[in-house]
């Protein structure tokens, strides 16, 4: 069976196939940064076009995000998920409450399981962060995940090489 990325390539531009796997939830960035090496595509390239991606759906998570749990919190199918969802995310918060924007940052940057743009703006909004600090930040995170899921990626002197 092919997995999700393969099947992107298999039928995208490699450039729009890295593209649609960093909007991607859970996958996001470092997904698209490693399917980008492996298509080849120049790093910084590739970084510059999976940060985009990723930076995409973060209006859309904040401005819309709220009212979507909230129906879907108040479902039958999806209520119970959604409630252990939200409290899996605000036990992050403590991230945030130290560092303020720079624990934001870093907890979009840092490139682990439940972290990320998604998380990152849900965690944003269920905090009620302004949003002219909390973009930044979650901005600054994803450019900072891009950069270490490429030295990841290709290698610190694999990069040097490609300049």
């Amino acid at each position: 069976m092919q997995g999700f990325s393969q099947i992107m390539a298999q039928y995208l531009q490699p450039q729009l196939a890295i593209l649609v796997v960093s909007m991607v939830p859970f996958i996001e960035l470092r997904g698209g940064v490693v399917l980008g090496a492996a298509l080849g595509i120049h790093w910084l390239e590739a970084l510059i076009i999976c940060i985009i991606g990723n930076v995409l759906p973060v209006p859309f998570i904040i401005v819309f995000g709220r009212w979507t749990l909230n129906f879907l919190e108040h479902t039958k199918l999806f209520g119970a998920m959604v409630h252990r969802y939200k409290a899996k995310v605000l036990s992050k918060a403590d991230l945030i409450h130290k560092y303020g924007p720079w624990g934001l940052m870093l907890f979009v940057g840092i490139p682990l399981p439940g972290t990320g743009v998604w998380s990152g703006s849900v965690l944003a909004l269920l905090m009620d962060l302004r949003l002219r600090s909390a973009i930044p930040a979650i901005l600054l995170g994803v450019i900072m995940a891009g950069l270490i899921m490429t030295v990841g990626s290709h290698g610190l002197l694999g990069i040097f090489q490609m300049v």
